[in-house]
Parts: structure tokens; C-alpha cells; sequence
């Protein structure tokens, strides 16, 4: 390894072979770290909520955030990867995740199954807002493979959330 090398290691880069230019890189591969670290947030969330249900619906409630989280956290390695396919550098520790993440923990020792429905709704579409903003940043670069993935993604949440908005809604007679 020369010094050139050891200085974009430094960086944050890698000599990965990429049509895209450095900035690309830079600025995609950040914003894919941020979105990372929300998703492992959403992914601990949802799990802890899945660990901590109770109530009449205690069996549908249970596996419909097992499905979520098993869903979320496909997301992971798939995001990771692609930082890496193109040049970047990822996450390496719990606490460069709570350094980025935007998904707020919830630390109750009790959260009522309504709530705990509500709070992940509410960062499903917080998560889909910033994919959307990610999907802008990979249009202004050219990076459409990152887009296409995120396109995926963002349905997905949008599922996540519509699943859990009508596991809120009070129906009146």
C-alpha cells in the first residue's frame, strides 16, 4: 500500500472500481450510513416492541412485528454492501449508529400495544421519508442502482406503515 492509498482509507473511501465519481460517493455513502443507522434503530425497536406485546391482540400484534423486523433487518446487510460496492466505508460499532440515527430509542419498561403501533407507524414513515431523500441524492449522482434498491425499500415501509396505521384506527360503529 502506498501513501496515496493509506490517505483515502483515512478518508473514508476505498480504491473500489466505480463509475461514480468521488462526491457521489462521499455524499451517497453518508447519506446510506445515516440511513443505516436508522434502520438498525428501527429494527431494535420493532424487535423490542415484538419481545414486550400484551393485550387482546397479543398473537397478531406479535407476528406482525416479527415479520416487520425480519423485513427491516434484510435491509441492513443490503445497504452496507452497497456503501461498499461503491467506495465507502460503513458503520463499526452501536455507538456510530446512535451517532447517526434519527429514529428515536423508546426505553419505557411499559409502552401499551397502541402505543407501541402508533410510535413504529409514525418511524416507518419518517424511515420512508428519508429513503426518499436518499433516492434524490442517488438521482443528482447518476446512481441508479442505489435508487433502484431504495425504490424497493421504500415500498416496503410504505406496507409496514399502511399494516400499522390500521392496526391504530379506531372504527366507529
Amino acid at each position: 500500500m502506498d501513501l496515496r492509498d493509506a490517505k483515502v482509507l483515512r478518508n473514508g473511501l476505498l480504491a473500489t472500481p466505480t463509475d461514480l465519481s468521488s462526491n457521489a460517493v462521499r455524499d451517497v455513502g453518508a447519506a446510506l450510513n445515516t440511513l443505516l443507522a436508522d434502520v438498525f434503530g428501527l429494527y431494535l425497536k420493532t424487535k423490542n416492541f415484538h419481545w414486550h406485546m400484551s393485550g387482546k391482540h397479543f398473537r397478531d400484534y406479535h407476528i406482525l412485528l416479527d415479520e416487520q423486523s425480519d423485513q427491516i433487518f434484510a435491509m441492513t446487510d443490503a445497504i452496507a454492501e452497497r456503501i461498499r460496492k461503491i467506495g465507502g466505508t460503513t458503520l463499526r460499532s452501536i455507538g456510530h449508529i446512535g451517532r447517526l440515527q434519527s429514529i428515536q430509542d423508546n426505553n419505557s419498561n411499559f409502552v401499551t400495544p397502541h402505543d407501541m403501533m402508533t410510535e413504529l407507524r409514525d418511524d416507518n414513515r419518517q424511515l420512508t421519508a428519508s429513503m426518499r431523500e436518499v433516492h434524490g441524492l442517488c438521482d443528482q449522482h447518476g446512481d441508479i442502482a442505489t435508487a433502484s434498491l431504495l425504490e424497493i425499500w421504500i415500498d416496503e415501509a410504505e406496507r409496514r406503515t399502511w399494516f400499522l396505521f390500521e392496526t391504530t384506527r379506531r372504527v366507529e360503529p
